[in-house]
């Protein structure tokens, strides 16, 4: 009763007589105990096995190898014949590697050295101590060069270094015209150089840098390498070699007895004779790689701080964004075009005026020009290229919907106005399709537009088209595959002013004026940018009823379907 009637702090631990336990770990103790086993191993004392390898016989401790290598490990600690034996043969592996190897064991120090690398990785490789293989994989890593890289990936591969491997294979595809100007290329046997030419990945500025990456090649050996020239030459995209270069080679002393190279050729000679007829002549050989189909630019838009003035670029290899630069100032429902590689940034609004302003940006050089301004202040209008001029068609004043349109003369560097549209249109959809330009859907003040019409520059006449199933104003439109897309979009009816958002993409046929709708968007999105990359058509951002979006998603014509891509 005493002990109890103190404060509640004191009462616990106050009937333990026993001494308090400790313990405590000495800091350096698995050093001292590894260098002493290091001296017993230099003293030749208490070794109990012999490794054996060329000329070499290293002494060692079994304890030692098992702790470090799960190969000693597995072979000492079962029941098989080394475990017993006092001298053990090791086949198939250096012996400097092997006694390399066996002093880290002991000391956890590796000398690496250019010339010894890859047979330490391959010894490491049969003992299984990871942490080397982890050493030497990025020891090589750093020595990856456009001249080795070849050797290097083979060799990683060989190893089932699938980390070597990964890294030297992205090298080679980064770096691959440098690497096919190295001796390791013109060495590779026929079937490595099928697998390089075969792939999407290769960074090249156009199918022609393989094509005579190819020729190089072959010539390298040619008497041994010809009968390879047909099976090889069907890896290479010969519908997208210039014109002039398949014609040059119809007569080439190389191809011309071959009926395999010859068949490729015609080919690929019809896929520029009978351009109307492309869509039926698709094919792997007419899929351009990624690096070659240039690149893909996000420009400004509206964001959650009233509008963002980045610019961003996605590069199709790579699967990545990256932030190019910065526009000079806000704008919003602006026109974009590309003239030269450069692009144009044309009318809008900066929140409450409406801007007749140019600008012209140098993705290249990151400079920015000031162009001549247009007639008219408009937002919410459509840009595109139309057989050399630019176009700036319908919009928004500020005070009231255009009909009319304003073409650029890049030659001239002047504005002048072309025919108005039958209709006012703004958050219109443009397109260049077949010599002709499109406008599409759009608000005309009362409700969105269905209707479509064209514009020929060579009579100066707009004319009336099929119009879509549905209404939608900030409809994304984009040409691809010869055929017109509007994708996305809304419908605000006259009666309120509450917007439906679509999901819908419909496509236009000119040959038979017809609409067809077509696999959905995987949600809704109003004011959404469109564009073709490669083998297909992308759809960026754009408004999805709650919240600006950052997402985009690209449409496969073939297999009808919407995959999401890199945001």
């Amino acid at each position: 009763s005493h002990l109890n009637s103190g404060p509640p702090d004191f009462r616990a631990g106050v009937l333990s007589t026993a001494p308090p336990s400790c313990s405590k770990r000495s800091t350096n103790h698995a050093e001292q105990t590894i260098r002493k086993m290091e001296n017993y191993l230099q003293q030749k004392q208490l070794c109990d096995v012999l490794l054996l390898a060329g000329h070499h016989t290293i002494p060692a401790h079994r304890l030692v190898l098992s702790a470090a290598s799960d190969y000693f490990a597995a072979m000492f600690t079962n029941d098989v014949l080394e475990a017993k034996q006092e001298e053990i043969k090791m086949e198939g592996i250096d012996p400097d590697a092997l006694k390399a190897l066996v002093h880290y064991a002991y000391t956890g120090v590796l000398e690496l050295k250019e010339d010894t690398i890859e047979n330490l990785l391959s010894a490491a490789c049969l003992l299984q101590l990871s942490q080397v293989i982890e050493v030497c994989c990025n020891f090589l890593i750093k020595q990856l060069h456009p001249s080795n890289c070849l050797g290097i990936r083979s060799f990683g591969d060989a190893q089932g270094c699938m980390y070597l491997l990964k890294v030297a294979h992205d090298y080679t595809m980064e770096h691959f015209v440098e690497v096919t100007k190295n001796q390791e290329f013109l060495l590779l046997p026929a079937n490595e150089i099928a697998k390089l030419l075969s792939s999407d990945d290769i960074n090249v500025p156009d199918e022609e840098a393989i094509f005579h990456a190819l020729m190089i090649w072959v010539k390298h050996d040619f008497q041994n390498r010809q009968q390879h020239l047909g099976m090889l030459l069907s890896l290479i995209r010969l519908p997208l070699l210039p014109p002039q270069l398949l014609a040059d080679l119809e007569n080439s002393t190389m191809f011309v007895h071959d009926l395999e190279c010859q068949k490729l050729l015609m080919e690929a000679m019809k896929y520029h004779l009978l351009p109307e007829r492309r869509s039926m002549m698709q094919s792997p050989r007419t899929k351009p790689r990624k690096s070659t189909v240039g690149a893909l630019y996000a420009v400004g838009g509206m964001d959650a701080t009233k509008g963002t003035t980045t610019i961003e670029k996605y590069d199709l290899r790579t699967n990545s964004w990256i932030q190019v630069g910065t526009m000079n100032g806000r704008r919003l429902q602006f026109g974009v075009a590309v003239i030269d590689n450069k692009l144009y940034i044309v009318g809008g609004r900066d929140g409450l005026k409406t801007s007749n302003t140019v600008e012209c940006f140098n993705p290249v050089a990151k400079i920015w020009s000031i162009m001549p301004p247009m007639s008219t202040h408009r937002h919410g209008l459509g840009v595109a290229m139309l057989e050399g001029p630019m176009y700036a068609v319908g919009g928004h004043d500020g005070w009231s919907y255009l009909n009319t349109v304003e073409r650029w003369d890049p030659q001239a560097r002047q504005w002048n106005y072309v025919a108005s549209m039958s209709t006012p249109r703004s958050t219109v959809g443009v397109a260049a399709l077949n010599s002709k330009l499109y406008a599409v859907g759009g608000r005309d003040g009362s409700s969105c537009l269905k209707s479509m019409e064209c514009f020929d520059p060579h009579t100066n006449k707009w004319s009336m088209c099929a119009s879509m199933s549905k209404r939608r104003g900030g409809v994304g439109v984009a040409t691809y595959n010869g055929l017109l897309y509007a994708v996305g979009g809304h419908d605000a009816p006259a009666s309120n002013h509450c917007s439906r958002l679509s999901d819908c993409v419909e496509r236009y046929d000119p040959k038979t004026d017809t609409w067809t709708t077509v696999a959905p968007l995987s949600i809704p999105r109003d004011a959404v940018g469109v564009c073709p990359l490669g083998d297909r058509l992308y759809a960026v951002g754009g408004y999805d009823g709650h919240s600006y979006l950052n997402t985009v998603e690209s449409y496969d014509a073939q297999n009808n379907e919407w995959t999401e891509v890199r945001s």
